[in-house]
Parts: structure tokens; sequence; C-alpha cells
């Protein structure tokens, strides 16, 4: 199966190179660069800018870089083929979702190659962060809360899992996910789901117990 999407923001794998998800510029996260806790970071709720300097502090005060990271992408892997999904995500959730564990398919799959960044207005893991638990969706469009997205058209995906990054301070980095351009059967939701849970609770556990190369 093939996806073309109508969108100049994303690429199939016929034309590489990848693109991010949507391409708003990337950041220098190959470098480390972090926002202070104390930086201006532009909004429209308080709410959101202070979590958002609190986990970036948090990241830098754990070692944890915004560079995608071979670790990472193990363990997106890992999660993506327990599931029996395309693709897999590790993500943190910085100026933009940052995907630095990443696990998709082959470049001559035929299948939509994806990019290490995405907008917070797009996809599901927003709401996970929001929520703080999982978020099991056998079919997207089952709910005409989650059907309208932009992920759905630009990559042609119809079923997601997720899960949150929490930390012990209570502080919500990022998620883990998974993402296929078919429905699960409603009987393989709980499945899918714990697979999520246990690849984030493996991810934070790598998170606090030594950096992350």
């Amino acid at each position: 199966m093939s996806y073309q999407p109508n969108n100049s923001h994303f690429v199939s794998q016929a034309t590489p190179p990848a693109l991010a998800l949507p391409q708003r510029g990337m950041r220098d996260g190959a470098h480390g660069l972090f926002i202070p806790a104390g930086a201006a970071v532009t909004g429209p709720h308080t709410q959101q800018t202070t979590e958002l300097a609190h986990r970036y502090a948090l990241l830098e005060r754990l070692g944890v870089s915004p560079a995608a990271s071979e670790d990472f992408d193990e363990l997106a892997r890992d999660m993506a083929e327990k599931a029996g999904f395309l693709y897999g995500f590790v993500n943190l959730f910085l100026v933009e979702q940052t995907f630095v564990g990443l696990h998709q398919p082959p470049a001559d799959s035929g299948y939509v190659i994806v990019g290490r960044t995405m907008s917070h207005d797009h996809g599901w893991c927003p709401e996970v962060v929001k929520r703080k638990k999982a978020l099991p969706l056998h079919d997207v469009h089952a709910s005409p809360r989650f059907s309208g997205n932009h992920v759905v058209d630009a990559v042609g995906i119809r079923s997601y899992f997720g899960a949150p990054l929490i930390h012990e301070s209570g502080v919500v980095l990022g998620t883990v996910c998974v993402i296929h351009p078919e429905k699960r059967p409603l009987s393989e939701a709980e499945r899918i789901r714990d697979i999520t849970i246990n690849s984030g609770a493996e991810v934070m556990g790598s998170i606090t117990s030594a950096p992350i190369r």
C-alpha cells in the first residue's frame, strides 16, 4: 500500500529525503540546546509555557539530549514490532514534538517516510500529554473527536496507541506511541495499549538511570 498525500509538508518514500511532520524548521537538537527554565516561550496559555519550561529544565538536569538516539530508536522499533505496527515513536514534547526515537518502514516500502518533528497541533500525542494516561484508538474514525486529524490525511493513519512519559516529579516529558494505516480489532486494543504502557516505563527507566547517547 502506498500513500501519496496532497500536502507539501509531507513526502512519500519515492520523494526522499523525509520531511518533518510537518516541516516547520528543525530545531538545533543535535547540539543539545535547551530552553532555560526561565526563558520566555510564546504560546496561547501561561500554563503550557510553564510546563514547557519545567520539561526543558528536567531534561537538562537528567542529561537527556533532544537529539535522535540509537537507544530510543531501538525502543521504538521493539514497541512497534511487538504491537505489529509500522511506525513507533519516542516523543519528547519540546517546542515541537520531537521524535528522539523513531521506527518506520524501509525507504523502498511504498509507505510514507516521516521526519523527526511535528507541530503540537497535529497527531494524538497532545491528548495523551493532556490527559496523562494512555490513549488507545483501534480506529481513529470511531470517534469524531479523533477522526479529524492532520496525520490521518497526510500519512493515512487509521490506528493509534499512545502512553505518557511521566517523571516521578509529575512532569510529563512526552509520549511513546505506535501508528498504523489500518484499523485494529477492538479485541486487540488492551494488548496493544499495554505494550505502549510497558514501553513507556522502559523509556522512563532509561531516562532516569543513565544518560542516553
